[in-house]
């Protein structure tokens, strides 16, 4: 049940926000094409979490990315086209496979990352000047909180399991 904003103050900060988040979302996926990456964002997020969280299933990363199976189904097909992913059997369980990285699907990322991260640290270095950096510190824990905000804390009893 989504919450209420409690004025009209909260809510033009809400929308000032979504609108600049969208907007350098948007910046820094330029950058990403601008390096010669072309792969859609779905496919980097799928390579991402592949990269981040290693190897998982098809219905694992469906549920991470909130998309359906047939749409997992879709992309992963494009990435194993392109050689960016592989598929494995599940060693615990025969019937299921695995959705692996490759080493190109690593170097097609860390370049991503790198193009975005270059694009970013340039646009801070010409457009932030170092008297408001501490103010720039200040406002990405801000928003690293607010990325975390209503998130349930996992509990003792399920991570000792």
């Amino acid at each position: 049940m989504p919450v209420k904003p409690k004025g009209p103050a909260a809510d033009a900060l809400a929308m000032r926000l979504a609108v600049a988040i969208k907007r350098l979302r948007a910046r820094l996926r330029e950058a990403v094409w601008g390096s010669g990456v072309e792969l859609p964002i779905a496919q980097l997020a799928i390579i991402k979490r592949l990269r981040d969280g290693g190897p998982t299933t098809a219905a694992v990363l469906a549920a991470a990315e909130h998309v359906s199976h047939q749409a997992i189904a879709q992309n992963l097909a494009a990435l194993k086209q392109a050689e960016l992913v592989r598929t494995a059997p599940d060693p615990s369980d025969g019937r299921k496979s695995l959705v692996l990285i490759t080493a190109a699907g690593g170097r097609l990322f860390e370049s991503a990352v790198a193009s975005r991260d270059a694009w970013l640290a340039h646009a801070i270095e010409k457009h932030v000047p170092a008297g408001e950096r501490s103010t720039l510190e200040r406002a990405i824990r801000l928003l690293e909180r607010l990325a975390d905000a209503d998130r349930p804390v996992p509990s003792a009893s399920k991570s000792s399991s």
